[in-house]
């Protein structure tokens, strides 16, 4: 299906573009299931619409310093309870290292009825929906908490405190889960670094450069630090949950190196704790259709629940394939042939 008739873009069927991934990820010297795990995080976020989070994201693991250095070992256990665990994420990249926390925290709820897995010492989760949407089709509740390294600005500030910190939640509802995941910085930074590889700008009012003064060319916004959600004028509000995600991650702080600040907590249970799946999920899709039902204001065809568009892309690109910067398309292929310095 591969087509690159597009002087800037290269469209690939989803077999191709896996197959591109992964051999990659084996090219930068990942085994064949730790290439599948990342290949498979990227494409889902491709799938789902999230092109800066998608195949490019790949090109920003091999890139960070943390992987040249080459220091990754096997994620481990470090404590544990029946229902409880903190693992160490071996310096390892965090699209694996979360993709074992998520498979770790739905045995224990599955066995358990509940489950609570702290992770730490590792690096670019990706997508926390991803993980929420494993452990919602699961049938299980889940809560997944996010504190990073520093990128954004606290409210008032002009250098980075704080880090992109998401927080997510997954709901199983008989169909499609229920996923709602959100950063609390006005601008993604996996987008960022994106734009940045790209030379585009970024929208006004999502940065600040180096001197603590408005900027939209991404690269000055890489070293100077992203805004919480809301912008100048209203991101207290995501100040205060960048904080909160700060203070859950402070959970990994035995785990840790000195001096870092991330840490990583997953939450599920089972519904049945409280009422059978089957009339939880019922439940949950009840309301869902009585907010779908809701009186539309002048202009809006439909209220959207969050990741219903995404269900929707997903299912679409599947047929259709993606699209992607030859740039980014030329960089992997120089990957899989072993080559560290891809050129993008």
């Amino acid at each position: 299906m591969t087509d690159k008739s597009s002087a800037g873009r290269v469209r690939l069927s989803v077999d191709e573009a896996r197959e591109l991934g992964e051999a990659a990820m084996r090219g930068a010297g990942f085994d064949a299931e730790d290439a599948w795990i990342l290949t498979d995080h990227v494409l889902d976020a491709a799938l789902c619409g999230y092109e800066y989070s998608g195949l490019p994201k790949l090109l920003n693991v091999v890139d960070d310093p943390i992987f040249r250095a080459g220091a990754a070992r096997p994620v481990s256990v470090l404590r544990q309870s029946g229902a409880t665990a903190l693992l160490d994420g071996g310096n390892t990249t965090g699209m694996i290292a979360a993709y074992r926390a998520t498979q770790a925290t739905i045995e224990r709820a599955s066995a358990q009825g509940l489950a609570i897995v702290c992770l730490a010492n590792t690096w670019m989760t990706g997508r926390s929906a991803y993980y929420c949407e494993m452990i919602a089709r699961a049938g299980l509740v889940a809560i997944h908490t996010v504190a990073a390294p520093p990128m954004v600005a606290p409210f008032g500030g002009t250098k980075p405190a704080l880090g992109t910190n998401p927080i997510a939640f997954g709901f199983p509802t008989g169909g499609d889960p229920l996923v709602i995941d959100m950063g609390t910085s006005a601008f993604m930074g996996t987008d960022l670094q994106f734009r940045d590889r790209l030379g585009a700008a970024i929208p006004e009012g999502v940065a600040l450069g180096p001197d603590g003064e408005p900027t939209t060319d991404a690269g000055r916004a890489r070293k100077g630090a992203l805004l919480p959600f809301g912008g100048p004028d209203g991101g207290y509000k995501g100040f205060g949950l960048a904080l909160a995600m700060d203070a859950i991650g402070a959970l990994a702080a035995g785990a840790r190196p000195e001096g870092k600040v991330s840490g990583y907590l997953f939450i599920a249970f089972k519904p049945d704790l409280f009422l059978p799946l089957a009339d939880y999920e019922a439940e949950v899709a009840k309301r869902i259709a009585t907010v779908k039902a809701t009186p539309r204001q002048a202009g809006v065809s439909e209220i959207r629940i969050p990741g219903e568009r995404g269900y929707a892309t997903r299912a679409k690109l599947m047929r259709e394939g993606i699209a992607i910067e030859r740039k980014i398309y030329d960089a992997l292929g120089r990957l899989a042939a072993g080559n560290m310095d891809h050129g993008a």
